[in-house]
């Protein structure tokens, strides 16, 4: 795996000034374990997933903490449920102590309720997705994601204004197409990748979810992780996926909830702050890595992708995603990421709302904005009284495009 620079470095290593206890949270091959060796190149290392190293950190706790009180890697972590119990008297112990412990963990479906239930106030997790763009082509974070350092105000529109592409729009493309685990992103050998996608897409069903419920009906899974995969950047409509796969509507929420649990998946929520009643509440999701999800639909090419019927909504996704990732690796916290739609098919994108105020955000994949594709947006602007509205698409400029609404493109993000 690659030792490429990843944009939350910094952030680990801030909370590990903060905390004894840091978690790296993540999907399978995201780049956890190098993160985490990369980091502390000096600290012991224990993987959970190799026999010796679980009965070593397991058997005996006590022991093995006498032995490893600090400066220790401990990988795969949601393999030893109790250890966030075991650490929490390792840590109170000596609260002072920071910087002692670097976890990973691939499923946050047990993990976070463990570390909540037993490390609370002693712990600072932090979340790695697969490659964003920028660290695929080893580049600095955008200069785009300043803006959430501070309140957006009028002023703010004069910064973006002064921000310039970073990648190709080729770059970007092959980034949609291609995703960002990085093993295959780098390899750039369409044969290894497919093979390389074809056995991370079974291993993910046929050893990890299996490992994590053992009495899943695992077909059915498969089956429905397949169809997510057509739906990413859609509204969810649980009973119609249901009848679709002849799976009950319960099942589909326990799917959609271990799908979203294991890093694949991501439940964007309806904003709701509009009293109302029109609003649609239905969750919208995101496959994560859109290099997964094209593999899975049979997506090989650049002119297959931009001649699927859902490129559109796939481009969408795969650009939330860009910005979700983005703003994890910033100081920002308490902020939170939703879609707004009316039942009358108003809809905004995205919206982003934290310290820095609220920020509506619309996406497309064309180069030229109608301004009738942004009325929604303006509305919306003007009725909250926002400084600013997004419009992100593969135009060759950052433009305004009406007095609140300023376009930015895909690949200065």
């Amino acid at each position: 795996m690659t030792d490429k620079p990843r944009n939350i470095e910094k952030k680990v290593n801030e909370l590990l000034g903060f905390f004894p206890v840091v978690i790296i949270l993540g999907v399978r091959q995201c780049g956890k374990t190098t993160l985490a060796k990369m980091l502390r190149p000096k600290w012991r290392y224990f993987d959970l997933e190799r026999g010796k190293d679980f009965d070593l950190v397991t058997s005996d706790f006590d022991f093995f903490v006498k032995e490893y009180p600090h400066s220790t890697i401990i990988d795969e972590a949601q393999r030893f449920p109790d250890l966030f119990q075991e650490l929490r008297g390792v840590i109170d112990r000596d609260r002072q102590r920071k910087n002692r412990f670097l976890l990973t963990g691939s499923s946050s479906l047990e993990l976070i309720k463990n570390v909540s239930e037993s490390l609370a106030g002693r712990v600072g997790l932090v979340e790695l997705g697969t490659f964003k763009v920028n660290e695929t082509v080893s580049l600095d974070l955008p200069d785009f994601y300043k803006i959430f350092n501070e309140q957006l105000s009028a002023s703010t529109k004069d910064f973006i204004k002064d921000l310039k592409p970073i990648i190709t729009h080729d770059q970007l493309m092959k980034a949609f197409l291609k995703g960002g685990y990085p093993e295959p992103a780098l390899k750039k050998d369409d044969r290894f990748f497919n093979a390389w996608m074809e056995n991370y897409f079974q291993t993910y069903v046929q050893r990890d979810i299996r490992a994590l419920f053992p009495r899943l009906e695992l077909t059915k899974y498969n089956r429905f992780v397949s169809m997510l995969s057509s739906l990413s950047g859609t509204i969810i409509n649980r009973s119609q996926v249901g009848r679709s796969l002849d799976i009950s509507e319960k099942s589909i929420r326990d799917y959609l909830e271990i799908a979203e649990g294991s890093f694949v998946w991501r439940n964007i929520p309806s904003y709701e702050r509009s009293v109302s009643k029109s609003v649609v509440k239905m969750p919208k999701g995101n496959f994560r890595d859109s290099g997964l999800a094209n593999f899975i639909q049979g997506i090989s090419s650049r002119d297959q992708l931009l001649n699927y019927p859902n490129v559109g909504a796939g481009f969408e996704a795969f650009i939330c995603e860009e910005i979700i990732k983005g703003v994890q690796a910033t100081n920002t916290v308490n902020w939170n990421y939703y879609y707004f739609r009316t039942k009358n098919g108003a809809e905004i994108d995205m919206i982003l709302e934290g310290p820095f105020g609220i920020l509506p955000i619309e996406i497309k994949l064309g180069s030229r904005i109608k301004q009738q594709q942004i009325q929604t947006i303006k509305n919306f602007v003007y009725k909250n009284d926002l400084p600013l509205g997004i419009v992100i698409n593969n135009s060759d400029n950052v433009e305004m495009v009406s007095d609140r609404i300023i376009q930015v493109p895909a690949n200065c993000i």
